[in-house]
């Protein structure tokens, strides 16, 4: 065990759950109509509670078990012969495994963006929970746990380079999100701008700072590879930003609290995959793309396709994802074979699974709450709270 690596590891486990708590909850909270914003308060808390005892149980196991090329195996369902002195690389396995934890909580919380204000809540918990099991956890064995895509699988010695999740994380997250969007159909009403921007930039900038563990403790060491991840990361961030409000300021005349912040998030997404193999100057160029591109994917997705995606979870987290991993391969750190093929793979496997799911569990409980509780809002309906005095 290394001391050093440990008291790093511990502090980035710490900022991945911040991500999630507050930092996702704020941002998508900030986001919708005053009436349903604790209802994502309780999706993101809820999703964080779940995926913390699923993946004691069964989630760590299937990811990183000793198991074959494709799943990990029921060798270490809640950590049964692991303790305190057991190690994985130099850090002891049980704080290897809250890190991780931190990754299959935010992945489906990520999701919550697309259905927000109109989703059934059982729906949300019997969903999530199937969907990091039988989709997170296989594709998290693939890439990282010495599965079939990793170095020595299908590619060769080079296998799928995925540093902090653009595979893992956010393309999964971002074609579930979609495909359950498709499913659910357009909110009644969506004309409303986001309730709070505050909330949204507040949010935004605690993932920012999460980000930092979310990146730089990939590198499962507190090393020099660990604070290039962190600076590249900065860098991409400050700089999506940037193009974002500018691009913004071009179309329409004005550059928004929340289209910058969302391009904060655009510029983070792109950089998770290629944290690991790209220096400051290409963050830059990552970030300055990610900018224009994901706000034009929100227009695609939004305006062209007429998906009612609502927190906009494909266009900046599943693009953002693809064309940092794409990126990786253009800046010679991998190869152009072992990047799309994997992208191909693990997105026609969510999108199957994820369908299946949706199907399943539909039959069991509501994907969507009625018409008259969408129109008074969940809070009230089906939480019985409501966030002000006047929810609007």
């Amino acid at each position: 065990m290394n001391g050093a690596d440990t008291a790093w590891i511990i502090v980035a486990t710490a900022l991945v759950l911040f991500m999630t708590l507050p930092g996702l909850a704020l941002f998508y909270g900030g986001l919708v109509r005053a009436r349903n914003v604790l209802s994502v308060f309780m999706h993101c808390y809820a999703i964080a509670c779940l995926m913390s005892v699923l993946w004691l149980a069964f989630g760590y196991t299937i990811a990183f078990g000793d198991g074959n090329a494709y799943w990990g195996g029921l060798g270490k369902m809640f950590l049964l012969g692991v303790g305190t002195d057991d190690l994985a690389g130099t850090l002891p396995e049980v704080l290897f495994f809250a890190f991780q934890m931190t990754f299959a909580i935010i992945t489906p919380a990520l999701i919550v963006g697309a259905y927000v204000e109109r989703v059934g809540f059982g729906f949300v918990l019997l969903f999530s929970g199937l969907w990091m099991l039988l989709c997170y956890a296989p594709v998290v064995h693939w890439v990282w746990g010495g599965g079939f895509l990793s170095d020595g699988g299908i590619f060769g010695d080079t296998g799928v380079r995925d540093f902090a999740g653009g595979i893992v994380v956010h393309e999964t997250a971002g074609i579930a999100a979609l495909i359950i969007a498709v499913f659910l159909g357009p909110r009644k009403n969506h004309t409303t701008p986001p309730h709070n921007p505050g909330f949204v930039m507040i949010g935004a900038a605690m993932l920012w700072v999460g980000w930092f563990g979310f990146n730089g403790g990939s590198q499962l060491a507190a090393d020099g590879g660990a604070a290039m991840a962190l600076t590249v990361t900065h860098i991409s961030a400050a700089t999506a930003s940037l193009t974002w409000a500018l691009w913004e300021k071009v179309k329409f005349g004005k550059a928004s609290l929340v289209g910058m912040v969302t391009g904060t998030i655009a510029g983070l997404a792109s950089i998770t995959p290629a944290s690991g193999f790209v220096g400051p100057v290409e963050a830059l160029i990552i970030g300055a793309v990610a900018g224009v591109l994901c706000q034009e994917a929100v227009n695609v997705i939004r305006n062209m396709l007429k998906i009612d995606d609502t927190l906009d979870v494909f266009a900046v987290h599943g693009v953002g994802g693809i064309f940092g991993t794409i990126m990786i391969a253009v800046f010679g750190a991998g190869s152009f074979a072992a990047q799309l093929g994997s992208l191909a793979i693990v997105g026609v496997f969510t999108l199957v699974v994820t369908v299946v799911l949706v199907f399943v569990v539909k039959m069991i409980t509501p994907i969507r709450v009625d018409a008259e509780t969408e129109n008074s809002g969940l809070d009230i309906i089906v939480h019985g709270e409501r966030a002000y005095d006047h929810a609007s």
